[in-house]
């Protein structure tokens, strides 16, 4: 997203507005399965990263 600046003799009004249920569900979901997948990435790095030692 860009900075939009106002002229000097305008004035931008935004109103609010308010998301309906099935919108705040799929930013729900969305929000849930981003989290799950960098679970994933971490889990995976650290495995990784582990030294085995020899017996």
């Amino acid at each position: 997203m860009g900075l939009i600046r106002e002229p000097l003799d305008v004035d931008f009004e935004v109103e609010p507005k308010s998301l309906t249920q099935k919108e705040k569900e799929a930013i729900s979901q969305y929000i849930h399965d981003y989290k799950l997948k960098q679970t994933k990435k971490s889990k995976k790095k650290r495995a990784s990263t582990r030294k085995k030692v020899k017996q």
